[in-house]
């Protein structure tokens, strides 16, 4: 049956109901605050953007932020929003002051979006300014006028104050993470030496920028000390470890760009071509980048980005009338690297015998890698291990933020996942039998073995992880002690070859249900045993209470509730002071009788920790 088109189907949405119907236009995905680039978070940066700018025009040193599981509040001390447009600024698209050039030259974005999006997004939004002893406010709900405040004698300080409560009709039950917000938090004050932002009475401040990024960020010592070079318009700060990969924090106007871009491409190519120029030796530059670990950060005028969401910079010029990008950051290395080079003979050394290092690794191995590639290609044209999806990560897939694959072992495990997955957005890459305990071996195993190169070849991570075909890794294991032995022998691998992985916050794990308690009106499926005495609770003693002992006892049918929009996915997350090796010594290592006396001292009763349960269940109902 073929629809009516007539003037009826034209519909005409106000800037409202245009956000609220298309969310992820302007922030992305939803989410509920269980990963960092969830929604939430983008309605936090849209408002801490704005007071970044007024301290980045010289307004303001210090930003308070104070939040709640579902309230935020973000209080600066720049010029303050012109009374007369306040309501504009926070309502009208295609408002506000940054499109003016001279008023804000290298500001994050020119969207003239920002805040009306958290303001349609939220139940609850407020801004209040202050200028010159003067002071007006507004409130909305749901983007919609409520109280129109009139200009009043205020004695606040100038500034501007933002509150908002996320739309739970959207976002459902959400909390925002304080480790995500304090990692938000951080970028700014790297990027802004001298700032101050009080997180819930915490104050964040950095002195020297981006060296201070890369200290927090390092694991271990770098091979050489930090090299800090800055200009106009350009900061950059780097060194080299002993880990897998490259890991790189690059920057644009202050947004951190978590996808890189034009710039990051160039600094990448930059850095080639100065090492081999001041060497005078033409080096492969996997070999000259290989455990790098750098930070850039430059300011664009009129910056393009590929997204709403600006985590990846498309711009090609500096500017209207200024050199491009690339030019701007090759010639800049060129000259202030291959002059910190020749006045440090010691880092100069040191990066060279990295060099050499990475070159000789590569060598030893580049016979077994054309061996494994030709293996996976084979295995490829009929690889039963993977079952592919048709949305990838590095494709223009309209859903490739959503992909997603399972990792898990033994066929029945993944048939029941296979069964029940989206094909459109979700993979499954079955295991044979435990993997192997990769710690202390070197990146040839990846090759040798049948299993890790036909994962890495499943992940294409080989090259680069920003050639990764899926949003989420996710390892699928059963609730049982070889299925957590599984998990941590993939959970070493991962940090022992791919550590950018986890850093990058790609690798999660799967959360089913151990029981299942049901009656014959209602099923309940528990994630522990508190939940499982709720439901016994709620359904009577008589109910049928099943232990799911493996993922393949879960059948397809109920399978398919634990992965689509209820899916509970616990991240793999690395803290600042979590060092890769000690950690993979520890937890890994031949110290048996180390972690067995650990286990004994540690070890508590399951009654206990139900009991403990219950009670921080109770205070918390208690104080909420």
């Amino acid at each position: 049956m073929t629809a009516n088109y007539s003037e009826e189907s034209i519909k005409t949405l106000d800037w409202r109901e245009h956000i609220r119907k298309r969310p992820g236009m302007y922030i992305g995905k939803l989410g509920d605050g269980s990963s960092p680039d969830d929604g939430i978070y983008l309605l936090l940066k849209e408002v801490l953007d704005n007071s970044i700018d007024e301290y980045m025009m010289g307004f303001g040193k210090i930003i308070e932020v104070d939040i709640t599981e579902e309230y935020v509040k973000v209080n600066d001390y720049g010029r303050g929003v012109p009374l007369g447009k306040l309501v504009d600024v926070a309502s009208k698209m295609n408002t506000g002051a940054k499109y003016d050039s001279k008023v804000f030259k290298k500001s994050v974005g020119l969207n003239g979006v920002g805040i009306k999006a958290v303001n349609a997004l939220s139940r609850n939004f407020q801004i209040e300014s202050a200028r010159e002893g003067k002071g007006r406010h507004a409130i909305f709900e749901r983007g919609v006028l409520i109280d129109d405040g009139q200009e009043i004698n205020s004695d606040r300080k100038n500034g501007t104050s933002i509150s908002f409560y996320p739309d739970s009709e959207l976002f459902g039950k959400f909390r925002f993470i304080p480790e995500y917000v304090e990692s938000m938090i951080k970028y700014y004050i790297y990027l802004n030496a001298g700032l101050k932002i009080n997180y819930n009475g915490n104050v964040y401040v950095s002195k020297n920028g981006l060296v201070d990024l890369l200290n927090d960020n390092i694991n271990e010592e770098g091979l050489y000390p930090i090299i800090h070079l800055q200009a106009e318009d350009i900061e950059v700060a780097l060194t080299h470890g002993n880990q897998y990969g490259e890991e790189y924090f690059s920057f644009v106007n202050g947004q951190y760009t978590t996808q890189g871009g034009t710039h990051l491409i160039a600094f990448r190519e930059a850095l080639v071509k100065t090492v081999r120029e001041f060497y005078k030796k033409d080096y492969d530059p996997s070999d000259i980048r290989a455990s790098v670990i750098a930070a850039i950060s430059i300011k664009v005028e009129e910056p393009v980005f590929e997204s709403q969401t600006k985590t990846k910079l498309g711009s090609k010029d500096m500017g209207p009338e200024g050199p491009s990008v690339r030019n701007f950051i090759v010639n800049f290395l060129s000259t202030e690297l291959n002059n910190y080079l020749h006045k440090n003979p010691a880092v100069a050394n040191a990066l060279l015998r990295k060099i050499q290092d990475s070159e000789k690794e590569r060598k030893a191995i580049s016979g077994i890698q054309k061996l494994a590639r030709d293996r996976a290609k084979k295995a490829n044209l009929h690889n039963k291990k993977l079952r592919d999806c048709r949305a990838h990560y590095n494709s223009n897939h309209e859903r490739k933020g959503e992909s997603t694959i399972f990792i898990t072992e033994g066929d029945s495990a993944s048939g029941s996942i296979t069964k029940s997955r989206d094909v459109n957005t979700q993979a499954v890459f079955s295991l044979k039998g435990k993997p192997l305990n990769t710690y202390g071996l070197t990146k040839k195993i990846v090759y040798e073995n049948e299993e890790f190169n036909l994962l890495q070849s499943a992940l294409n991570i080989e090259e680069s992880l920003d050639d990764l075909r899926y949003k989420h890794v996710v390892i699928a294991t059963d609730a049982d002690v070889d299925g957590m032995h599984i998990r941590l022998l993939l959970i070493t691998f991962f940090l022992q070859f791919f550590p950018n992985l986890v850093r990058k916050n790609h690798l999660y794990v799967l959360k089913t249900p151990l029981f299942r308690v049901r009656n014959k009106t209602k099923t309940i499926y528990c994630y522990n045993e508190v939940e499982k005495r709720t439901a016994i609770e709620e359904l009577g003693k008589t109910s049928e209470i099943t232990r799911f002992k493996g993922l393949g006892e879960i059948s397809p049918d109920e399978f398919k509730y634990f992965i689509g929009e209820d899916i509970r996915l616990e991240p793999v997350r690395l803290h600042k002071d979590d060092s890769i090796p000690d950690l993979l010594s520890y937890y890994m290592g031949k110290n048996t009788p180390e972690r067995q006396d650990f286990i004994i001292e540690n070890l508590r009763i399951e009654d206990d920790l139900i009991e403990e349960d219950f009670a921080e269940e109770t205070e918390t109902e208690k104080i909420a």
